[in-house]
Formats: C-alpha cells, sequence, structure tokens
C-alpha cells in the first residue's frame, strides 16, 4: 500500500507551530533549530499540496485546510507519543544526569530535593562534576543549571538556556551583629565580606539602598558563594550575597538582614540543555518541577 501520510517529525512541527503561532516558539519547544522547523512544515505543504499556514509579519496562522489537518491529526499524534515514552526501557525514560555550580546545589538546591523524590521517586538523579568553563558538549550530562557569570554573558548556538533565580542580591549577617544597624550607612560601616569574583557587588547594593561605599572600603573575600555565606553565619561581617542563597537562613533565623535593600546584578543561575536534546520524560519532570520552585522564589 502506498504511503500518503506526512512524517512524524512534519507532524510535530506543523503541531507545534500552530499551537505556539510561531516558527521560531515551535523550534524552542521542540528543541531544534529554526531552520529545522521551517523545512519540515515546507515538506509537509508539499507533499499534501496545499498551504498548511498562511505567512505574515505578524506571524503566521492555520489556513482552513491547516485547521481540518490539525484537528485530523493532533490528538493521534499525542496519543503515539505517550505510548513511545510508556513503552521506553525504564533505566532510558528515568535516569537523569545534571552538572549543578557547586554553591546553588548545596545551598539551594540539595534542601529542596526530597520535594522532588516524594512527588517523582521514579527519576533517578545522577550529580555529574561542574566545570566553571562549559562548553555543554559533553555526553554524560542532560542537563546544566549554570551560573551566567557576566550581565551580557551569550550562551553557545547550540544551548537552550532558561533564567531560574539569583539576580537579586541582599546583605545579611548573623543575628547579634543586626543590633543596631538599622540603616545603609551603619551598616556599610560594619566588617564587610565579598565574593573575590564580584567586589562590585557592595557597590551595586550600596546604590540601591540609597547610599554610598566608602572610598577605601575593605573586606573579606571568598570564592565560593558557599563559604561567603558560613562566614556570615558565624558572625565575621556582612555579606551581600544572591537572596535565593539565603532566604531559608533568613527564615529559620540562621541570617539576618537588618536593611531590606536589594539590587540586580543581571547574572543569575540558568537552566541549560542541548537544543538536540530529544523527549526525555524525567528531564520533563524535573524542569517542571524546577520551575515551579524558582516561581516560589521569584515570587518571595
Amino acid at each position: 500500500m502506498a504511503i500518503h501520510s506526512p512524517s512524524l517529525v512534519e507532524l510535530h512541527a506543523f503541531l507545534a507551530v500552530a499551537r505556539v503561532g510561531s516558527f521560531r516558539g515551535a523550534a524552542e519547544a521542540l528543541h531544534v533549530t529554526q531552520a529545522a522547523v521551517s523545512r519540515a512544515v515546507q515538506r509537509l505543504e508539499e507533499q499534501l499540496g496545499v498551504d498548511v499556514f498562511e505567512r505574515s509579519g505578524a506571524g503566521v496562522r492555520l489556513t482552513p485546510q491547516g485547521t481540518a489537518l490539525r484537528r485530523r491529526t493532533e490528538k493521534h499524534v499525542a496519543a503515539l507519543e505517550a505510548a513511545a515514552l510508556a513503552l521506553r526501557r525504564p533505566t532510558e525514560r528515568l535516569r537523569l544526569r545534571i552538572s549543578v555550580a557547586p554553591s546553588f546545589g548545596t545551598l539551594w538546591l540539595l534542601p529542596r530535593l526530597p520535594d522532588f523524590h516524594a512527588h517523582h521517586p521514579e527519576v533517578a538523579l545522577e550529580f555529574r562534576q561542574y566545570h566553571h568553563e562549559e562548553n555543554f558538549q559533553r555526553e554524560d550530562v542532560d542537563l546544566w543549571i549554570a551560573l551566567k557569570a557576566q550581565a551580557h554573558q551569550r550562551w553557545p548556538r547550540q544551548v537552550a538556556a532558561e533564567y531560574l533565580v539569583g539576580r537579586e542580591i541582599v546583605a545579611v549577617c548573623a543575628p547579634q551583629r543586626a543590633r543596631g544597624v538599622a540603616s545603609a550607612d551603619q551598616l556599610l560601616a560594619q566588617p564587610l565580606l565579598y565574593h573575590s569574583n564580584y567586589p562590585d557587588n557592595w557597590a551595586l547594593w550600596a546604590e540601591a539602598a540609597g547610599s554610598a561605599l566608602p572610598a577605601q572600603w575593605r573586606g573579606t573575600g571568598f570564592d565560593l558563594v558557599l563559604n561567603l555565606v558560613e562566614a556570615a553565619r558565624a558572625g565575621m561581617g556582612f555579606a551581600v550575597v544572591q537572596r535565593c542563597m539565603v532566604e531559608d537562613d533568613v527564615a529559620a533565623g540562621r541570617l539576618a538582614m537588618p536593611v531590606a535593600a536589594c539590587a540586580s546584578t543581571g547574572r543569575g543561575y540558568y537552566l541549560c540543555r542541548r537544543r538536540s536534546l530529544g523527549a526525555h520524560p524525567a528531564v520533563e519532570r524535573f524542569v517542571d518541577w524546577l520551575r515551579l520552585q524558582c516561581a516560589g522564589d521569584r515570587g518571595a
């Protein structure tokens, strides 16, 4: 029997464009290039002999033929996708390999992982070594949670990057050090702790607080956020650090934030994955959970 139907690749591309209303959005949803989506839709139109989209400067919309094709195929393609995922071997389907920036992993992610395991006990997480100069070419990692080191840093073309948390910085200290500190000027006169890669964070915070950093200020630098936070807990001084890293400490009373100023660095932590990564149920479950966790932190 001759085959007259389009391939699943072409139908996936068509349905993704129909759902989001753009070729670019469909490419991001499918983790492929925009050109690949465009070529797949073009092949489908050539095979069927009809246009399925009307293209204009404002975007794309379905033609009557495209509307009919979507109505006839969407449910069946979704059923095929669900069947394929259900039949995969569990070892392929439920293993997730992650590389996480160390301080973020220790201070933010690990305390939340019991919640993920409670909701998804079927997913086995494997943590892989984090490389600060990562090229995202490693085959032993499915997802990265990476630090955007500079505000204007651009990610490699093969990587889809999504902001999570970590742009906002605040000043914290041990509770006993907060006594008598009620203004930014008083705070900046105290011993200051800073990340040695980002000494300008104190100037950013001071400006946001309506003050100015003393011209000849001195402080103690740390090359890891983890050590910076520990030094603040120990009472060494005031640390300027990402708010997401210390929210649990402030809520539990281990740290205090006597001046409620907050500044943005334009940096932060990003979820990164290769655009070529195919359907991966463990990835999607973890990403959905992670987005909820980060939305809660940004809302707070």
